[in-house]
This record gives C-alpha cells, sequence and structure tokens, in this order.
C-alpha cells in the first residue's frame, strides 16, 4: 500500500478532499468515524470515559453526547488531555487493525486524522496532506455555516496543533480559501502526484499496483 495521512485544522475542507480521493480509487479509514465508534456503550474506553467526566454527558438513551463532552473539554487544555489519554491509544489500535487488513492492498490507503500532529501518529506514511485555510477562513465557516458562537468557534480551533505544526508534517499542502471547484481541482492533482508515488512505489517492489 501507499499509506498517506490527510490531516488539518477544523472546518478547512478536509472530508471533502477525503471524499475526492475516494473518487480517485483512495481506500478511506476514517479516525473520527473510530472515535465515536471506541467510546460506544460496551466498549473499554466508554466506560472509562464516562467514570471521568461523569454521567452528566450520557444522552437520554445512554450514549455519549458528543456536544456535552465537547464544552467540557474544548474549553479546558486539561479535560481535553484527559480524553486523548483514554480515547487515542483505542483509536490507534482500531487504525493498525484495519491497516493489517489492508496490507497487500498496493493502491493508496488514506488515514484522514485530524490529530494527527497532535496524536504523534506512529505510521508510516509514505505521505501527509495538510488541508490548511487561514484561522478567520476557519472561524467564519465554524460560526456560519456550523452555527457555533465565536468564542465557541475560536475554542475548537485552539484545541488543535497550529497550522504551522501541521504544514511542517506536510509531503503535500491543499489550500482551501476558495471555490468547491478549486478544492476539487487542487485535490485532482495531489491525487495524481500521490498514485504516481505509490507507482514509483510498487515498481522498487516489484508489485503491480491494484487499481
Amino acid at each position: 500500500m501507499y499509506l498517506v495521512g490527510l490531516t488539518g485544522g477544523i472546518a478547512a475542507g478536509k472530508s471533502t478532499v477525503a471524499e475526492r480521493l475516494c473518487e480517485h480509487g483512495a481506500e478511506l479509514i476514517d479516525a473520527d468515524q473510530i472515535a465515536r465508534e471506541v467510546v460506544l456503550p460496551g466498549e473499554p474506553a466508554y466506560q472509562r470515559v464516562v467514570e471521568h467526566f461523569g454521567e452528566e454527558i450520557l444522552d437520554d438513551a445512554g450514549f455519549i453526547d458528543r456536544e456535552r463532552l465537547g464544552a467540557i473539554v474544548f474549553g479546558s487544555p486539561g479535560q481535553r488531555a484527559a480524553l486523548n489519554e483514554l480515547t487515542h491509544p483505542p483509536i490507534l489500535r482500531t487504525i493498525a487493525d484495519r491497516l493489517e487488513i489492508l496490507a497487500h492492498y498496493g493502491g493508496l490507503v488514506v488515514v484522514d486524522i485530524a490529530l494527527l500532529v497532535e496524536m504523534n501518529t506512529p505510521l508510516p506514511f509514505d505521505a501527509v496532506v495538510v488541508v490548511a485555510a487561514r484561522e478567520g477562513t476557519q472561524q467564519d465557516r465554524l460560526v456560519t455555516h456550523r452555527g457555533l458562537e465565536p468564542d465557541d468557534a475560536h475554542d475548537r480551533i485552539a484545541s488543535q496543533a497550529p497550522l504551522e505544526e501541521k504544514l511542517e508534517a506536510a509531503t503535500h499542502v491543499i489550500w482551501n480559501e476558495g471555490s468547491l471547484e478549486a478544492l476539487r481541482e487542487r485535490t485532482d492533482e495531489v491525487a495524481e502526484q500521490l498514485k504516481a508515488g505509490a507507482a514509483e512505489k510498487a515498481a522498487r517492489a516489484g508489485d503491480i499496483p491494484d487499481e
């Protein structure tokens, strides 16, 4: 496989890029979806999170309410660190398990992980794609499109690593300050570069990449 880490700040457009890369034949592992799965009732992390944050984070059906939990952690670095300590290990184990299933896949495998830099993700990425937007653009999108209050939007942006740190980890950067069409076109360019990298890696290994 050709392993690609996909990251970017909140409201930068990462999900749109992930969808477009899938249209180019990439296999996608969505860390945000995994983060939801590892805290479902019955999972070990569920009990630990509830024990730490209290039953007030649960909805009427007994599931963890992400908005209630977010209200606690986004404004508190200490609580956020506690949540990360409880959830990051099972998230990374699940990602590793899914990568093992795809071990013999010759094409692009994209791990969509917002906190790639923050988690110091111990995965052997062949490439890291950062979807970037200015903080002001992120703020506007969170307030306008997601209905957050400005202070809440600021806290969520501040809870992630600065863009500069993400860019330091990047092999490819997709700036998203314009139209959706421009974002798709730039993603197409990067997808072709990634596929070329996958073909080169496969050639070195004597394999033919899967389409």
